[in-house]
């Protein structure tokens, strides 16, 4: 079997350099993400963007992400060491039918997460990931955290349900 790492909404909009205001995240959180991606010595890397449906009441949110804006890509010096990218448009990226059938064509049976942000897309998509039966496991090293009230309490239930939460 195989483990996946998994680089979650590392995008413009939330840690690129001209960033919406909104996300305050540390300004190491990018070398931080590099650096685990650099060392990770698992072949299969996945990069997942959250994107938001190009609706009426979206057009109106203070903070913007559509496909194909300079906001949703990949933030500028994010490390690339592979072509796997996927797009979401709940917090949980396995409420992508083609992500997990992609994970599961790979024989993925690990996943070790990282990205932003803790109280949000990561833990979600940790929660489905145990859901689907996979070994998980948060590198809280390389996770940026603004919901840290939402992120005490999903990791609590990760926890319960046997996932590994530590750095490094």
């Amino acid at each position: 079997m195989a483990k996946a790492l998994l680089v979650l909404d590392m995008q413009e909009v939330t840690v690129g350099k001209d960033h919406a205001k909104f996300f305050s995240y540390p300004e190491d959180i990018l070398a931080k993400v590099n650096s685990v991606i650099e060392q990770n010595e698992c072949n299969l890397i996945v990069y997942i963007r959250n994107l938001m449906k190009n609706n009426f009441i979206n057009k109106l949110a203070p903070v913007k992400c559509f496909a194909g804006t300079q906001e949703a890509e990949l933030a500028e010096g994010l490390l690339m060491k592979s072509e796997y990218i996927f797009d979401k448009y709940k917090g949980d990226a396995f409420s992508v039918p083609a992500f997990a059938a992609f994970l599961k064509e790979k024989s993925v049976d690990e996943v070790e997460i990282i990205g932003v942000d803790g109280g949000g897309c990561v833990s979600l998509t940790a929660l489905g990931a145990c859901t689907a039966g996979y070994r998980v496991r948060l590198n809280t090293a390389a996770i940026g955290t603004m919901f840290t009230a939402k992120r005490d309490k999903y990791y609590a239930k990760l926890k319960a349900l046997g996932a590994e939460i530590g750095g490094a």
